[in-house]
């Protein structure tokens, strides 16, 4: 019925336009005399308007004479009477008008044939003009010839029009001239960015002059103040009417875009703008690594603060994504560099920071720092700062970030040592302050902005359950506490949140035998059952990554050289690759490619000819192990098969890939390196795993994790995470299906 309804609609208003004019072509009678001929000066142009008349007509996929884009019996009878009887109509009408000259009618045939052929060109577009319009703008353009001829405003015309169809309409250049011509642009700029508020800027790029343009620029400049900044760099007339406008807040936008130091301004916006301070403050500190991280941290806790009492500063993100670049960059990268040096070197960058700098230097680099600069440098320093209180601590910085910082004290495991920090309860029937802010901790997370806070909450239980069993235990009643509040409220959110992470948690209890995959659609964490691993035929099929750089070629002779001839037997027969088979125990395969030269792609091409030769022989991996430098982890993972069960980053920084893995092997069970990647520590993974997968046994990751740790005498270890504590990704995975579920 609307699909219907519409092209009347659009009909009457097209009626109710030609009412402006002196005459007007009648609906439904659009008779021409026969024998009319037009002079033979303008056949060419007319010629040019039945050629794109007869082009429209076949437009919409058929040959019948008729114009049917809606596919609606009633529109296609009055868009071909537009385009067909009225448009000959109009071609005569002008052809025959005594008072216009032969350049005149010239110029008005031109305009009639861009209009039609702007509309044929848009209407089959999302975005372009609606095919219904198409018979009100036949009856404006008619209508407008008249408006111009006695130079008229051309304003009423245009208001039943979309922006597409008014600039078809200003695009024929016939009135470009006429009375208000600059109010119905600025109309139809006006009503394409009310309809499109994601699009205004690039569309105030082509149309700059407008006359509302310095208040569109005003209104986004405090809705999207970055959006400005950047046009306002840019050396074209929107960015000079930005750079113009007399607005105070977008002038101080503009200063910051003109000047070469804009980026270290632009976070501290919001207090330029209240001069509360001056770009002369900024500059003060600007080179001085400490006095601008400083500066940052004090301004991230005003922001903080007022964000508590409802007041969000303006580019609160971009001062937070500063403080964590400068975090990283000037101090947490340090001292990871410096791994190797004594205490005393390598910690020297932090020794006049704060505890609240200390702080925000922890909570701005998770998943970078290693965990020696947490543990043995920003952490106990922190603590000696603050006079070992950590609820001193949190009360100084409001408990800004705060999940952030007990989910990193959890993995680094001193949570226990800051919690015993607080003091006890002053009463036994009262709970200590230890205990309100796990409490807390877990709570209202359906409150939270995005995942991150409840992904925190996720990430930190398995280490928190690992050497802190009855806090972990607290947090699962907490849990379920929370789930019932959110029951009760109907809170979507909140009961998906609370859910999600209940079964996480109880997941952890393997006597609770908890389906993760039947409850949450996402893979078990804790164990993979040997089952999982093996093809039909009750082999388990890995697959391993090898490249042919310098470092790749070693560590792949250290490989040939791992397993044990009595156990494996070594096939190297193939140019490309090798395969070892287990001889005893449970049929085992591994196949590796040989690293080939890197230079001429012929380890590429080995990796490709095996996969390609596995698919055929239909040996599908379901473990898949990464050797190489970090560079290399993402052509490993392209190529992983989406049957893999656990998957072995065994590089640098392979723990920020694990939603990449995700995207290819959903149920994989991930282990990465959050820092360094060593052959010390990969060895024995491979080892310890291709063992028990011989002698058939289930791997259950926290007793394999602890009986890894006691093979392994690497420190790097430390910063290797094993899938039981990637529960953070889980739960991203979960709640989106949940969210899918519901739409």
């Amino acid at each position: 019925m609307v699909r219907c309804l519409l092209p009347a609609l659009i009909l009457l208003s097209a009626m109710a336009v030609q009412g402006q004019g002196a005459e007007k072509p009648v609906a439904d009678s659009f008779a021409i005399p026969t024998g009319y001929k037009p002079e033979f000066r303008r056949e060419r142009n007319h010629e040019l308007v039945d050629q794109e008349q007869a082009l429209l007509l076949t437009s919409d996929g058929s040959n019948d004479g008729s114009f049917d884009p809606l596919r609606d019996p009633l529109s296609r009878g009055w868009l071909t009477k537009a385009f067909t009887r009225q448009v000959d109509w109009i071609q005569y009408r002008i052809e025959t008008d005594p008072m216009l000259e032969h350049r005149q009618k010239m110029n008005q045939l031109f305009g009639l044939e861009h209009l039609i052929r702007q509309y044929r060109n848009q209407w089959m577009l999302r975005e372009g003009i609606p095919p219904a319009e198409g018979v009100s703008l036949i009856s404006t353009y008619y209508s407008l010839l008249s408006v111009e001829r006695q130079r008229a405003s051309i304003r009423p015309a245009f208001y039943i029009h979309s922006y597409e169809g008014g600039m078809a309409l200003l695009g024929t250049d016939r009135f470009t001239l006429l009375p208000d011509y600059s109010a119905t642009l600025n109309d139809l700029v006006l009503k394409y960015c009310k309809a499109n508020p994601n699009k205004i800027l690039p569309k105030l790029q082509r149309h700059p002059d407008i006359l509302s343009a310095d208040s569109i620029i005003t209104d986004i400049a405090r809705k999207q103040p970055r959006l400005i900044y950047d046009y306002a760099a840019a050396g074209d007339r929107l960015g000079a009417r930005i750079r113009n406008n007399k607005d105070p807040f977008v002038n101080v936008i503009a200063v910051m875009a003109g000047s070469k130091n804009g980026q270290q301004y632009f976070p501290f916006l919001d207090q330029i703008q209240r001069g509360q301070l001056s770009f002369r403050d900024i500059d003060q500190v600007r080179d001085d690594t400490i006095g601008y991280y400083r500066l940052l941290v004090r301004t991230q806790r005003a922001y903080w603060s007022r964000a508590l009492n409802g007041d969000t500063a303006f580019e609160y993100m971009s001062l937070t994504q500063r403080l964590e670049k400068k975090a990283k960059e000037d101090f947490v990268h340090v001292i990871n560099g410096l791994h190797n040096d004594p205490p005393e070197i390598r910690f020297a960058c932090l020794q006049k920071l704060t505890a609240a700098e200390l702080y925000y230097l922890a909570v701005s680099s998770d998943g970078v720092i290693y965990t020696s600069s947490f543990v043995r440098g920003i952490y106990p320093l922190l603590m000696q700062r603050i006079g070992r209180r950590g609820d001193s601590l949190l009360m100084q910085v409001q408990f800004d970030r705060y999940r952030k910082f007990i989910k990193m004290a959890a993995a680094f495991n001193t949570l226990g040592d800051f919690l015993s920090s607080f003091p006890g309860a002053a009463y036994a029937d009262q709970l200590s302050d230890a205990e309100v802010l796990m409490k807390a901790f877990v709570g209202r997370l359906e409150r939270t902005r995005g995942l991150e806070e409840g992904v925190d909450v996720a990430d930190s239980y398995a280490s928190i359950r690992e050497f802190q069993k009855p806090v972990a235990d607290e947090m699962l009643v907490q849990v379920k506490g929370n789930l019932d509040r959110n029951r009760i409220a109907q809170n979507k959110r909140g009961q998906t949140i609370y859910r999600i992470l209940e079964t996480l948690f109880r997941s952890a209890d393997s006597s609770q035998r908890v389906d993760l995959t039947k409850e949450l659609g996402i893979p078990p964490v804790y164990q993979v059952p040997h089952q999982r691993l093996v093809n039909d035929s009750g082999q388990v099929i890995i697959q391993v990554f090898f490249y042919g750089d310098e470092d790749g070629k070693n560590i792949f002779q250290g490989f040939l050289r791992m397993f044990n001839p009595s156990l494996w037997r070594l096939d190297d027969s193939n140019p490309q690759w090798v395969t070892f088979r287990s001889v005893k125990g449970r049929p085992v395969i591994i196949f590796a490619n040989r690293p080939l030269p890197e230079e001429t792609g012929d380890d590429d091409r080995a990796q490709d000819a095996l996969t390609q030769y596995l698919e055929e022989i239909r040996l599908l991996p379901t473990i898949t192990i990464h050797r190489g430098h970090s560079y290399y982890a993402p052509s490993t993972i392209s190529r992983i098969s989406p049957n893999s069960r656990i998957v072995f980053l065994g590089s640098c920084g392979g723990y920020h890939l694990i939603h990449d893995v995700l995207e290819k092997a959903g149920d994989a069970h991930i282990i990465a390196s959050k820092q360094i990647g060593a052959t010390a520590v990969n060895r024995p993974f491979l080892q310890l795993l291709t063992e028990k997968l011989r002698t058939g046994q289930d791997i259950d990751w926290i007793p394999f994790w602890k009986e890894l740790d006691k093979l392994v005498e690497a420190r790097e270890f430390d910063d290797y995470i094993p899938p039981y504590k990637n529960l953070g990704a889980l739960f991203i995975k979960a709640y989106q299906r949940e969210m899918d579920k519901g739409e």
